[in-house]
C-alpha cells in the first residue's frame, strides 16, 4: 500500500470481511484457472464445470478470455504488453470475487508462465487452481472452431498463440487435461474432483 497515490485511501477495514461472505453462502472462494491454446476445449470445459457446481448449489462465475474482451479489456490488443495486462486486470477481478466467497471459473489461454505466474501472485497460491487443458496444435488446428487457425495460415492473424507466438506447457500444474486423449464426461469428472478437494464445503 505504500505505493499508492496520496489521494487513494483504501477502505478495507471498514468493509464486510471474505470470512463473513463466505459463512453466508455457505462455501469457500476459489479460482479455478484453465488454460491452454485456442481450441483446446477450455471454455467447453468451464462451461460445463460452472453448470456441474450450480446444479450441486455453489454460487460461481465464470470470466472467459472472448466475453471478456468485448468490455473490461475491449481496449487491448495481443502484443505482449496488452497480454501481460489482459491476465492483470483478469486476476484482479478473480481476487474481488473470491473475497467475496464466489467459485470463479477462468478461461485464459495464457500463454507464458511468467503470466500464470503474474496470475497466482495477485489472487494468491491458496486460492488459485491451475488446470492446464492440453491438446497438440495440430488437434487444435482440425477442431478451429472459430476459424482462427486458417486465418492465421493465410497471415490474417498475426503472433498467434500455436501458430507464430510459442506456448509454454506448465512445469507441474494442479491437473492436466488432456482433450485428445478423453470424453468432456472424463474431463469434467475429473476437474470437479479436484475443485471439490480444494474446497471445504459444510453439509447443506
Amino acid at each position: 500500500m505504500a505505493d499508492l497515490p496520496e489521494n487513494i485511501h483504501p477502505v478495507f477495514d471498514r468493509i464486510l470481511s471474505r470470512g463473513e461472505k463466505e459463512a453466508r453462502l455457505r462455501q469457500q472462494g476459489r479460482v479455478v484457472w484453465l488454460y491452454g491454446l485456442s481450441g483446446s476445449g477450455k471454455s467447453t470445459l468451464a462451461a460445463a464445470l460452472e453448470r456441474r457446481l450450480h446444479a450441486e448449489g455453489l454460487v460461481t462465475h465464470l470470466l472467459d478470455g472472448d466475453n471478456v474482451r468485448t468490455g473490461l479489456n475491449r481496449d487491448l490488443g495481443f502484443s505482449e504488453a496488452d497480454r501481460a495486462e489482459n491476465i492483470r486486470r483478469v486476476a484482479e477481478v478473480a481476487k474481488l470475487f473470491v473475497q467475496a466467497g464466489i467459485v470463479v471459473i477462468c478461461a485464459f489461454i495464457t500463454p507464458t508462465r511468467a503470466l500464470r505466474e503474474l496470475a497466482r501472485r495477485i489472487i494468491g497460491a491458496d486460492d488459485f487452481v491451475e488446470v492446464y487443458v492440453e491438446a497438440s496444435a495440430d488437434t487444435c488446428a482440425r477442431r478451429d472452431p472459430k476459424g482462427l487457425y486458417a486465418k492465421a495460415g493465410q497471415g490474417q492473424i498475426r503472433q498467434f498463440t500455436g501458430h507464430d507466438a510459442p506456448f509454454e506447457p506448465p512445469v507441474q500444474a494442479d491437473l492436466v487435461i488432456t482433450t485428445d486423449r478423453e470424453t468432456i464426461a472424463q474431463s469434467l469428472e475429473r476437474l470437479d474432483s479436484l475443485v471439490h478437494s480444494r474446497l471445504k464445503l459444510p453439509s447443506r
